[in-house]
C-alpha cells in the first residue's frame, strides 16, 4: 500500500504555444510512502547456490519514503470528467536494503538511496467546485541503477484513489496554431557515470566460504564508465525529434570481469534510433540501440541482450549555448546497466 500528497502547478499558456501543444500540462512535486514492511522473503537452498547457506530468519523489504517530481498531461477533458496521463521520477530512502547479517534475502533493493520512476493513468470527476475525485493504475519503480548491489528492484502496480484540488479549466476554443519550422540537428553528448558489477555480486554471494570477509558482502566497488554520442535529429513538431546516432562506450571495469572463455574489450560500439520530447528547456531523451561491437566476457554473453536502452532528461542552459544537462539510464532489457551524468550540445544543421 502506498499513500502520498502532491502539489501541482498549471502554467499559463505561452507564446510559442508549446503549453498548448501539451494540452495545458500540469508540473508537481510530491512525497510518497510504500508500506512495504510486511513482504518478507526466504530462499531455499537449490544446486545454483555454491557455497551460500540458507539463513534462520525472514528477510524484508522494508517502507520506501519517496521524494519526486511529476508531469501530468490532460488528453481529454469532457463537462466534468478529464483523462491524464502522468510521468514521475524522484529518489527514495528505503528503510531495510540489504544486510549481509540481517537481511540477507532481500536481494531487491541494495542501497539506502534509490532512484524512483513512475508512470499512471487517471481518470477525475470534478463534483464540487475545484474538487475532483480521482482514479486510475500507476506503476513505480525503484532501484539504484547499478550503483550498489543487489539491484533486481522492486517493481509494483495498481489501482491509485484520491482526491484533487484544481481549478476547472476548458479546452482552449479558437485559437490560432502557433507556427513551427521544422529543423535538423545534430547533438554531440558526453556521459560520465558508474556501475557495480553482477560478476562481484555472484563471486560474494555463491563463490565465496561462510567466514571470509567477502561472504554475502554488501559492499562492491563502483566502477567508472564513460560514453560519448553523435546523433542526428530532425524536429518535426515543437515538442517532438527523432533520429539515428552511435554511441561509443568506454567501461573501466572491463579489465576487472573474471577472465572466461572470451577474453574482455572495455570499449563498446553500438548503433541507436533516438527520440526525445521536449518542454521549454526541458527534453526527456529515449534511445533503443543495438551492438556493434562489445566483449565483455561470457558471463555478459549470458545475461545481457545484444540491444540496450537508454532514458535520460535534461536541462538546456541559454547563457552557454543552448548546454544540455542532466542524467541518464543505460540497460539492457529494462535492467539497469549504469548510470550517469550527461552533457550534451546541439547544432543546428538546416530550417
Amino acid at each position: 500500500m502506498m499513500v502520498g500528497a502532491e502539489l501541482n502547478f498549471a502554467p499559463s499558456t505561452d507564446d510559442d504555444g508549446t503549453t498548448d501543444d501539451y494540452n495545458r500540462p500540469q508540473f508537481g512535486v510530491g512525497v510518497m510512502l510504500s508500506l512495504n514492511h510486511g513482504v518478507t522473503m526466504r530462499r531455499t537452498p537449490d544446486a545454483a547456490w555454491g557455497q551460500a547457506e540458507m539463513v534462520d530468519y525472514d528477510s524484508r523489504l522494508g517502507n520506501m519514503a519517496t521524494l519526486y517530481g511529476s508531469f501530468l498531461r490532460p488528453i481529454l477533458r469532457q463537462g466534468r470528467w478529464q483523462v491524464d496521463y502522468t510521468l514521475r521520477t524522484g529518489i527514495a530512502y528505503s528503510t531495510r536494503p540489504y544486510d549481509k547479517h540481517t537481511n540477507v534475502d532481500n536481494e531487491l533493493i541494495g542501497s539506502r538511496m534509490n532512484l524512483y520512476f513512475g508512470a499512471g493513468l487517471i481518470v477525475s470527476y470534478r463534483f464540487s467546485g475545484d474538487w475532483n475525485l480521482m482514479a486510475g493504475v500507476l506503476y513505480g519503480h525503484h532501484s539504484n541503477g547499478a550503483l550498489a548491489r543487489p539491484n533486481k528492484g522492486e517493481n509494483h502496480v495498481g489501482p491509485i484513489v484520491g482526491i484533487r484540488r484544481q481549478p476547472a479549466l476548458s479546452s482552449p476554443q479558437g485559437t490560432l496554431p502557433h507556427p513551427f519550422t521544422p529543423s535538423w540537428t545534430a547533438h554531440l553528448r558526453l556521459g560520465f557515470g558508474g556501475k557495480t558489477l553482477l560478476e562481484d555480486w555472484q563471486t560474494t554471494q555463491f563463490r565465496t566460504a561462510p567466514g571470509e570477509p567477502e561472504y554475502r558482502t554488501e559492499h562492491f566497488r563502483l566502477y567508472a564508465a564513460y560514453s560519448a554520442s553523435a546523433d542526428v535529429m530532425y524536429r518535426y513538431a515543437r515538442r517532438w525529434a527523432s533520429g539515428v546516432g552511435f554511441d561509443v562506450f568506454y567501461g573501466t571495469y572491463a579489465h576487472h570481469i573474471p577472465k572466461a572463455e572470451t577474453s574482455t574489450n572495455p570499449w563498446s560500439v553500438g548503433i541507436a534510433a533516438r527520440h526525445e520530447a521536449y518542454y521549454h528547456r526541458f527534453s526527456c531523451d529515449m534511445a533503443l540501440g543495438v551492438y556493434l561491437f562489445r566483449r565483455m566476457g561470457e558471463h555478459a554473453r549470458q545475461v545481457e541482450k545484444p540491444y540496450y536502452e537508454r532514458i535520460g532528461l535534461s536541462y538546456a542552459i541559454p547563457q552557454w549555448g543552448g548546454l544540455r544537462v542532466g542524467f541518464s539510464i543505460k540497460a539492457h532489457l529494462t535492467k539497469a546497466d549504469l548510470t550517469e551524468l550527461v552533457v550534451g550540445l546541439p547544432f543546428r544543421l538546416s530550417r
